[in-house]
């Protein structure tokens, strides 16, 4: 298939049903979106949802934290549709637990899940949009990226990487005028099971995925007058 020139491209890593679909479906409004996560099925059923809608759509399943599998994926999103101009990093996972729980296979996935491959989709994208002189790139972080907590001995660290990464890259490619952005998730995000998990939470105790979506589609479009480099979203009840 040619690439879809005419319509600007964002690739999401790390889709499943909480906000990584919220942020397919809101770019999808406005993109050609490439949906990336390891299990195909969900993406897949996720992307006709989206063409069904009207929209343009690819899942394209890849494990963030494997370099030749995000390669691949991108080599795909360029050929089926285009370079993209938006990335959208919202791959994250970790093992709870201290020091003396946590095995040295757990720390390194966590790592690997949350900066590693958000240092290789980066890699990935750059050159096109520096070739073309603009671009975004958002960066799903979490509270223990700001404040690791004592079970957070794998997850902490990790998101500390992933935040250095987005310091790192705004400094190099900000004047380059490609807009990168680090978002705090200060809270727990309402995904189906969520509340039945962690009862006894009530709605407003929890993120929306939408209205975080929201925020994720105005920092893509802000004025390069007065971008936004760290953001910190959480719901009104959240201690901090």
């Amino acid at each position: 298939m040619a690439a879809l020139t005419s319509v600007p491209v964002a690739a999401i890593l790390g889709v499943g049903p909480g906000l990584g679909a919220a942020l397919a479906r809101r770019f999808a409004q406005g993109y050609a979106v490439a949906i990336s996560a390891r299990s195909p099925d969900y993406i897949q059923a996720l992307a006709r949802e989206i063409q069904n809608a009207g929209g343009r759509a690819l899942a394209v399943p890849a494990d963030v934290r494997e370099r030749t599998q995000v390669e691949a994926a991108f080599a795909t999103i360029r050929e089926r549709l285009g370079p993209p101009t938006v990335l959208l990093y919202n791959a994250g996972s970790g093992t709870w637990g201290t020091i003396t729980d946590m095995t040295p296979e757990q720390y390194e996935n966590a790592w690997r899940v949350n900066a590693y491959g958000a240092f290789l989709s980066a890699k990935a994208v750059a050159p096109d949009m520096i070739a073309r002189g603009q671009g975004v790139m958002l960066f799903t972080g979490a509270t223990a990226g700001v404040k690791a907590g004592p079970r957070s001995v794998a997850f902490g660290p990790a998101k500390f990487a992933l935040r250095g990464l987005a310091q790192s890259l705004a400094r190099d490619l900000g004047p380059k005028g490609i807009h990168i952005a680090w978002i705090n998730i200060d809270g727990v995000i309402d995904i189906p099971g969520r509340r039945t998990q962690l009862s006894p939470l009530t709605e407003e105790d929890l993120l929306k995925p939408e209205a975080i979506a929201e925020t994720y589609w105005h920092l893509a479009h802000q004025d390069r007058s007065a971008w936004s480099l760290e953001v910190d979203l959480r719901p009104f009840k959240e201690k901090f």
